[in-house]
């Protein structure tokens, strides 16, 4: 009975260690193709670079794809009691500077990291 939870368990590393190359070969892809113009990552990677350009200086809540989670940005610039702000853009990058209540943090986002930029309603 050991032997075959010891093949099971040989088999589920070998199919873990395929599965994390195919992320990282996927992630390249989809770099290669926001670089080519008439895409849809290139339109999609224009569009989020348009929306956080609208937003400098504004509060936003941006959220990240599923394997770019950041902590201060999830915990902290998200939430009620913290909050974004996109202070400049470039072609690749985002500077984010991230108040809450420990604190002021400014970090560099990769555009290609996020999934979506909304603007919080400052009332």
């Amino acid at each position: 009975m050991e032997i075959v939870g010891f093949i099971f368990g040989i088999f589920g590393l070998m199919a873990y260690l395929e599965l994390s190359s195919m992320k990282n070969r996927i992630a390249k892809l989809e770099e290669q193709l926001t670089r080519v113009k008439g895409t849809s990552y290139s339109d999609d990677h224009d569009a989020l670079k348009r929306a956080a350009r609208s937003c400098i200086g504004k509060p936003v809540t941006l959220d990240l794809k599923e394997d770019m989670g950041d902590v201060d940005i999830m915990m902290y610039g998200n939430s009620k009691h913290g909050c974004n702000t996109i202070l400049e853009v470039g072609d690749e990058w985002l500077l984010v500077q991230i108040d809450s209540p420990k604190g002021t943090k400014k970090k560099l986002l990769r555009i290609r990291s996020l999934e979506r930029i909304t603007m919080n309603n400052t009332q």
